[in-house]
């Protein structure tokens, strides 16, 4: 039977016949039926009340079928609406997140955190070690700066030996050729 089809009304006669597939946590009727009546009521009054209780433990049942038919109905509206678990759980998430925010307990421990944060940044102490901090970062950048400009200067002289290392092994083998024409030109 479909969630649609299902009579969800708590005043029909047809309430209880939902899927069979919950678990329900069982309630023992016996226990009560063993248990000494409290002293001072009548049978008839706890015949009252034993039937109150098997009332309400039915209805209990109904609510706990009719909740589920319900969430099953809204899961296949959502379903039909395209909208998903993630989007839900992101939204849940979203919401609790604000609800968290708004809360007495975080409001004050950020009150609490934002005084102990203006304390500390207050501090001597504090100023000191940021300055200490930002004079060392000052010169280590300093420092890795020049040893970035060594390392390119020598990697630029490495190159330059390169090709002149390229150049005068060649020159040897065009010397010969080149001279004849290089030399009325020197003279």
């Amino acid at each position: 039977m479909d969630s649609a089809g299902q009579d969800i009304n708590l005043n029909s006669p047809n309430k209880g016949l939902l899927s069979d597939s919950m678990t329900d946590v069982p309630v023992d009727t016996g226990v009560a039926a063993r248990t000494p009546a409290i002293e001072g009521l009548t049978e008839a009054e706890e015949e009252e009340l034993r039937a109150e209780l098997t009332k309400v433990e039915e209805e209990i049942v109904t609510l706990r079928q009719v909740l589920a038919a319900k969430e099953r109905h809204c899961g296949e509206l959502k379903r039909r609406l395209g909208l998903s678990t993630l989007g839900g759980l992101k939204q849940n998430l979203s919401r609790s997140w604000h609800d968290v925010q708004v809360s007495n307990a975080y409001v004050k421990t950020s009150e609490k955190l934002g005084e102990w944060n203006e304390k500390v940044t207050q501090s001597d102490l504090y100023k000191k070690t940021q300055e200490t901090l930002s004079q060392a970062g000052q010169k280590t950048s300093a420092a890795l700066s020049t040893v970035g400009s060594a390392i390119s200067r020598k990697l630029g002289d490495m190159r330059i030996q390169r090709y002149v290392h390229l150049l005068l092994g060649r020159l040897p083998a065009c010397l010969p050729a080149c001279l004849p024409a290089c030399l009325p030109a020197l003279g």
